[in-house]
């Protein structure tokens, strides 16, 4: 992936309100304490100990500890913010475990996917793919298709039509600017999402793609 593509991505998932965005920064500042001291000793214990089970299984850690520290922030109460990080752990257990072994930027944007709505089983379809293909954009992309309230259902289709069409990142990223333009001018996100699909090289079927069968369940959900 290129540097351009990158920051793209990134800009993409800070709107979604994905934790990717952080993945590069350093967790804490050299010379400063660890801000996890700031909460309560039973819920900083809570916190380290999913840290280090994450580590442990192969996961990665830094969005469970950068959840932490964003509840820190919003002087979330100590146990909202462990809920908060659990579940975030589970949503990226299940992401692994749908996906398989992929990068730490594309596995926590699947996680990011499902905690916005889709389903397991959906995030599935993506499991199968050729060597060095990255389905990050297409995952950020979902996620901001989601937030934005377009139909489950519709924006899996598309994303997952159009993957499976083998588009690339630029066609991804079109379709999100096109998509977003329209929303800003007033139309309804899941017809501004069908008007545009019709125009996008290798577009979605109208016919929903049906997701393999025998995923994982879905991760009961908590929010700070």
């Amino acid at each position: 992936m290129t540097h351009g593509s990158l920051q793209r991505n990134l800009r993409i998932l800070a709107r979604a309100g994905a934790l990717i965005l952080f993945s590069a920064l350093p967790l804490v500042a050299q010379g400063e304490s660890d801000p996890l001291v700031k909460l309560e000793t039973k819920d900083r214990l809570a916190v380290e100990l999913m840290i280090d089970s994450a580590n442990m299984i192969g996961l990665p850690s830094n969005p469970l500890r950068l959840m932490a520290l964003q509840g820190i922030a919003k002087r979330a109460d100590g146990r909202a913010i462990v809920a908060a990080v659990r579940k975030q752990f589970a949503l990226l257990r299940t992401a692994r475990e749908v996906l398989g072994p992929v990068e730490e930027q594309e596995l926590t944007a699947g996680a990011q996917v499902l905690n916005v709505g889709a389903k397991p089983s959906q995030l599935a379809t993506f499991r199968a793919r050729k060597k060095g293909r990255s389905d990050l954009e297409a995952f950020v992309v979902w996620a901001d298709f989601l937030q934005r309230t377009i139909p489950n259902e519709e924006a899996f289709t598309a994303i997952s039509k159009l993957w499976q069409d083998g588009a690339d990142d630029d066609t991804f990223h079109s379709l999100w600017t096109n998509v977003q333009s329209d929303i800003s001018q007033g139309l309804n996100p899941g017809t501004a999402l069908q008007n545009r699909i019709r125009e996008t090289p290798g577009r979605a079927s109208p016919n929903p793609v049906k997701p393999p069968e025998g995923a994982a369940g879905e991760p009961k959900l908590e929010r700070i």
